[in-house]
């Protein structure tokens, strides 16, 4: 069997912002996001055939990486319509019948890397399949048995395909993160390094700890400015190994399941579901589940 991990919050953001006429429900409630995720699951399980799904959201935006780094993302500037729809999303999900992981003290990322760590070697599992662009979600990649998907764009990225994508193992994501930063998350990396900087010395090196302090010892032949990356990174060294801890994913994130099976979707509860969309005034995806639970 392949386990598909949603990254849900994702699949919510992109479908509130995507370019398409606005979705309605009960006295004009906002509900762009909610429904657009909905269609996304539906149609991985309808025409991309998933059988064992499970969905991670981000039940609040904080979580314990704001409480290491001030700057990190939070909620402010977000639009409330979208913030609105968070619970309606999880209400959604769970009403299709699908595994839910709600993170509150982590992050969505957190989830999907504890079910990866938690299932990725267990007998009945042939792929662990990312749901996802995300390059933090990157560094969960291994060999060909944990892949990231990127759906809209149809391509899957194995070991190989991410050091062709970012030109280093999965393993020095976080490495590659935390100088290059990111501005989603709200760090800002290291001065002077660049993406392109950054790959070929881990390329080389695989992490910051193994980077020579000198810079006339490292061995980047096509290299430029190895004398002031160098001297940067030394200068913020305390800040990189910071940004480095907010990059890495946790697999201790709690998520409720402990045998894959328990990801497999039987099937929509008719009546959960029909009471959802009749609640939300969304009537049009009433009859949408390509299949009913017994």
């Amino acid at each position: 069997m392949d386990l598909h991990l949603v990254d849900a919050t994702y699949e919510l953001f992109r479908a509130h912002y995507a370019p398409r006429p606005a979705v309605r429900g009960r006295d004009g409630v906002l509900l762009s996001g909610v429904s657009g995720l909905v269609e996304q699951l539906l149609f991985l399980l309808r025409e991309q055939g998933a059988t064992h799904v499970g969905c991670a959201t981000d039940r609040v935006i904080r979580s314990f990486r704001n409480d290491l780094y001030a700057g990190y993302k939070t909620e402010a500037g977000m639009p409330a319509e979208l913030l609105d729809q968070f619970p309606i999303a999880e209400e959604a999900i769970e009403a299709l019948g699908l595994a839910l992981w709600p993170m509150v003290e982590f992050e969505a990322d957190d989830a999907i890397a504890a079910a990866a760590a938690r299932w990725a070697d267990a007998p009945d599992v042939g792929r662990l399949v990312v749901c996802s662009p995300d390059k933090d979600l990157a560094q969960l990649v291994r060999g060909s048995t944990v892949v990231l998907w990127d759906r809209r764009r149809d391509l899957v990225y194995d070991e190989a395909g991410v050091k062709a994508k970012w030109g280093i193992a999965p393993r020095s994501v976080p490495d590659w993160l935390a100088v290059v930063g990111d501005a989603a998350d709200g760090y800002p990396g290291i001065p002077g390094w660049g993406a392109k900087s950054a790959a070929a010395v881990l390329a080389r090196y695989g992490s910051l700890e193994a980077i020579p302090r000198r810079a006339s010892a490292w061995e980047v032949p096509s290299l430029r400015n190895a004398v002031g990356l160098a001297a940067s990174l030394a200068d913020h060294w305390a800040e990189a190994l910071l940004y480095r801890s907010l990059a890495r994913l946790r697999p201790d994130a709690p998520i409720a399941q402990t045998d894959p099976d328990e990801l497999r979707w039987t099937g929509a509860p008719r009546d959960l579901w029909e009471a959802f969309c009749d609640s939300w005034g969304l009537t049009r995806l009433r009859s949408r589940p390509p299949r009913w639970h017994p």
